[in-house]
């Protein structure tokens, strides 16, 4: 019987160390999948990013939410706000219950408690990667809004949080919306079709291989409502100049579409790296349009010439990957034309095919995506090989044709608007991805090690324009 016992006690000393082996955080074991097993935590939620995670009802996520914010957070009132509009809907309506802490030593608070296993952050970016960084070291899961570095302090510590969050047995992952675009999605099915892409052409710097440029606008609406900004919006060393910003979306697809599944490191692949960087112009009566401030706060008055508040959100970004020639681009105007909003293009060149998408006037500002026939293909070969594309892209989409427009040689990838979701809808996809990988732990290297080499880029990219001036 004694013997019997020993077993028995040898036995729960190996699942103990078994478990504390795979623990995701403190007193937690691993994730199964079971409805309300996932407990979030959001941290200093300044932007309204933090609350479109919430916008949907998910399974696996528990109803109670622990937020923990500074006392009097803008950004903190903004997201209850949003979140209880949630609850309150007709259609659909959520039913999260926040637990909320505002004080001074609120970081600490969240490392001690621990009350959930997954951090949100989606905030002031200056304080980001230090949160991340806790967060790991505390042993919880942590899925970032971008960026989650803006420069190259911060590059170091979001290497140093990846390293940690292995020893540590918890995940890390970067809020990458774009690769849920439809428009993306076909993009990347065509450029990887070798048959009819053929192969990525190298380009030059003044003529990359591929280019994206995207355009914001610091007034705007979201979901109907005027969006206030944060003062702190406006200050670089809070937000990030826009080539440490916008472009971790550009960087993300480009890798996405044209390297996909494969590693980047940034020591081997990444080279020659070129930037310039302007300020967008804002009065102050724009400032206080769009943050309901009368009046500059101190922290941008060394930004401020002649009463006009200069914010460093526009740039270009020059880079080699593995010795393709890449160009972004980022504008942030003050406000959209009438009728229209952010923008955005891209221009990706293979040997026998080359594809943009465009979202100007003539396509009434929705994004659209074309497949052009470069000099030197035969015509037949070309449109052949593009009926074959789709075809085997509609085994999968239906609703996805092309048809020529009228220049030759050029056609027009047909996606639906009703087969496009909007962007706040993409964030649910994002945490279902993440949360999957919370289950199976089966996340792959090369999503690390691009993230790295993202940031690496556009963290570099703001040192360079910076030397220029």
């Amino acid at each position: 019987m004694k013997s019997f016992i020993k077993i028995i006690a040898v036995g729960l000393m190996l699942l103990s160390c078994i478990q504390k082996n795979n623990n995701v955080s403190g007193d937690q074991t691993l994730f199964t999948g079971k409805d309300g097993e996932i407990k979030l935590i959001v941290l200093a939620p300044e932007h309204f990013h933090a609350n479109l995670l919430q916008k949907s009802s998910i399974p696996q996520v528990n109803d109670s939410v622990f937020v923990y914010a500074a006392t009097e957070d803008v950004g903190l009132k903004q997201y209850l706000a949003a979140i209880e509009s949630f609850n309150q809907r007709d259609e659909m309506p959520t039913n999260w219950k926040t637990i909320v802490y505002t004080d001074d030593d609120f970081l600490n608070k969240m490392v001690n408690e621990k009350k959930g296993n997954v951090v949100v952050l989606a905030g002031n970016n200056r304080e980001k990667t230090g949160y991340i960084l806790s967060a790991v070291n505390a042993g919880l899961n942590v899925l970032s809004d971008k960026p989650m570095a803006i420069n190259r302090e911060d590059f170091l510590l979001l290497e140093q949080a990846y390293t940690n969050a292995e020893e540590k047995n918890v995940l890390l992952y970067d809020m990458m919306t774009e690769r849920y675009d439809m428009v993306n999605i076909i993009e990347k099915e065509l450029i990887n079709d070798q048959e009819l892409f053929g192969e990525l052409a190298q380009g030059t710097p003044e003529d990359p291989a591929v280019y994206m440029e995207s355009v914001h606008h610091f007034y705007k609406e979201v979901s109907g409502t005027p969006l206030v900004r944060p003062t702190w919006y406006y200050d670089v060393e809070q937000q990030g100049e826009g080539i440490a910003d916008v472009t971790t979306h550009l960087i993300d697809l480009l890798f996405w579409k044209c390297f996909p599944g494969q590693p980047i490191d940034y020591t081997k692949d990444i080279g020659n790296i070129s930037a310039t960087h302007w300020p967008t112009e804002i009065t102050l009566d724009q400032f206080s349009k769009s943050t309901g401030e009368t009046s500059f706060p101190d922290y941008l008055q060394k930004y401020i010439n002649n009463s006009i508040l200069k914010v460093y959100a526009n740039g270009t970004l020059h880079f080699n990957i593995k010795n393709l020639n890449a160009g972004l681009k980022v504008i942030w105007n003050w406000q959209a034309p009438e009728g229209s909003g952010d923008t955005s293009m891209s221009l990706v060149k293979g040997t026998k095919a080359i594809l943009k998408t465009v979202q100007d006037k003539e396509q009434d500002f929705v994004k659209q995506l074309y497949v052009e026939k470069p000099e030197g293909v035969d015509d037949n070969e070309f449109s052949g090989n593009l009926l074959k594309a789709i075809k085997k892209i509609q085994t999968t989409y239906p609703f996805v044709f092309a048809s020529p427009t009228s220049t030759k040689g050029k056609y027009l990838i047909n996606i639906p608007i009703e087969n496009r979701e909007g962007h706040e809808s993409h964030f649910k996809y994002v945490a279902e991805s993440f949360f999957s990988f919370l289950i199976k732990r089966d996340i792959p290297e090369w999503e690390k090690m691009t993230t790295l080499a993202k940031y690496y880029i556009t963290t570099k990219a703001v040192e360079v324009a910076k030397d220029r001036d």
